[in-house]
């Protein structure tokens, strides 16, 4: 289960202090979020509570050719009654103990099959665990981004409003001392409504943020810090793509369930074959005749012992056996099927990635370019309106095409960093290992180790298992 070692590494920043009105806080990292979404995440406590049940499998299919020991007790009061000239009552008190064995010792690989197919179950449910804990982080850096987007907005939302109204007092002053008309003051009232408008929509959008990033996280966000330096990705697309037809735990998984479903063909197929059992046993016995079950000299003692081999094999079974067969051929061939889609898929995905990677970087170098090209010119715009070779209008025009500008530059920011770690989820490595979080991550082999072998409670295996379950939560 190890994956290939690849250059592609993250380099995460240091956390950043930041300063508030009376103290100073630590900055929320990229990475507490991280850590913070793998550690509180209930899908990923129910994907790991799976895998722990096919674990269980293995141990269920192993025991196909390990001996059945059962014990039986009984015991019994009964009587009769004889009605002559006189009546005769005959009760007799009777108890048995015995043992049984019953073993398995060839089913034509029938168990041999279903262990192989209980693994391979096993490996293709640990890669469905690595999918979720993919989309875990994933969503997480996208809530993160979202809140810091959603701020960085509020203010600009904010610092409009504030503008507006010096423009809007501006207008009112020059208005009275008839240099503009009362059009002009209309105009400016009319965008800091607008101004005051975007902003309520600002925070309600921020508000939802944080609420995502509670859901994602576990905790509402404090104050976030700026993201990492992005490292580096693949060069070519198609790097990534021969990378992720390798490694992707989607394609992974759907290659362990071909495996499975060819080894369930096999075990279908074996149970035309004979198997052998041996059975053996043994019971005691006790029988005490008298009135009422009371003393005599006539208890008898038993004891009976048999061991038994027996061959069977179906001759006939109405069809049903070969119905199995044909079934378990079925669902090989949708199971590779879902294998040649999982491929294409996991090839779009990355091709994808990259597009919208490019599309972000691209949009943030235009952004801050818009962004220069618009404050020079709401500045000019701004000091000829102060000549009075500008409108009222042209001002709040250009205002409005830097906050535009602006916005533009804080999506193209956050789209950046979802696309870069959404090229990481489409190749398969974004995990808490590959990203070093620095955390104790879930050892899907551990558990397995404990009940691989099938034991039992009583067993000083078995305690190690209760003492894991009881750390987990899970008894």
């Amino acid at each position: 289960m190890g994956r290939q070692a690849v250059t592609y590494k993250l380099r995460f920043g240091t956390a950043i202090v930041a300063i508030f009105i009376a103290a100073s806080a630590q900055a929320e990292t990229l990475t507490d979020a991280l850590i913070g979404a793998y550690k509180n995440s209930g899908l990923l406590d129910q994907q790991q509570a799976v895998l722990r049940a096919a674990d269980e499998n293995v141990a269920e299919a192993l025991a196909g050719l390990r001996p059945v020991v059962n014990y039986t007790m009984s015991a019994g009061y009964g009587g009769s009654s004889v009605f002559t000239a006189t009546t005769t009552d005959t009760w007799s008190l009777s108890a048995s103990l015995g043992i049984s064995a019953d073993i398995t010792v060839f089913d034509n690989g029938q168990t041999k099959y279903a262990v192989n197919s209980a693994k391979e179950n096993v490996l293709a449910t640990r890669e469905a665990l690595v999918s979720v804990e993919q989309q875990i982080l994933l969503r997480a850096v996208s809530a993160y981004m979202s809140v810091r987007s959603e701020v960085q907005t509020v203010g600009l939302r904010q610092n409009n409003v504030r503008v507006i109204t010096e423009q809007l007092r501006a207008a009112r002053d020059r208005f009275e001392v008839g240099e503009i008309t009362r059009t002009d003051v209309a105009q400016a009232e009319a965008r800091l409504a607008a101004a005051r408008s975007n902003l309520a929509a600002a925070q309600g959008q921020l508000a939802r943020a944080r609420e995502e990033y509670r859901n994602a996280v576990g905790r509402m966000p404090g104050n976030l810090a700026q993201p990492p330096a992005l490292a580096g990705v693949p060069q070519t697309e198609q790097a990534a793509t021969q990378f992720a037809e390798r490694n992707h735990p989607e394609i992974r998984r759907a290659q362990r369930l071909v495996s499975a479903s060819d080894l369930d063909v096999l075990r279908a197929k074996a149970a035309l074959g004979p198997t052998v059992g041996v059975s053996a046993g043994v019971q005691l016995g006790r029988e005490r005749d008298g009135a009422y079950g009371l003393p005599t000299n006539n208890d008898t003692d038993t004891r009976s012992q048999n061991l038994s081999i027996t061959l069977n094999q179906p001759i006939y079974q109405g069809g049903r056996l070969s119905s199995l067969i044909r079934q378990a051929m079925a669902r090989r061939d949708q199971q590779r099927a879902g294998l040649h889609i999982v491929v294409h898929d996991i090839r779009q995905n990355v091709g994808n990635s990259y597009a919208d990677l490019r599309v972000a970087r691209a949009s943030l170098a235009a952004s801050r370019e818009q962004v220069r090209a618009a404050r020079v010119a709401f500045e000019g715009v701004r000091e000829e309106a102060t000549l009075g070779a500008r409108t009222t209008l042209d001002v709040l025009d250009a205002e409005q095409e830097l906050l535009n500008a602006q916005n533009d530059l804080i999506d193209a920011s956050t789209q950046e960093y979802v696309a870069y770690y959404s090229v990481l989820s489409s190749m398969g490595l974004l995990t808490a290992d590959y990203l070093n979080l620095g955390i104790q991550t879930y050892d899907p082999q551990a558990y397995y180790n404990l009940v691989k072998d099938g034991p039992v409670n009583r067993s000083s295996q078995g305690q190690r298992l209760d003492r894991v379950l009881r750390a987990l939560g899970k008894e």
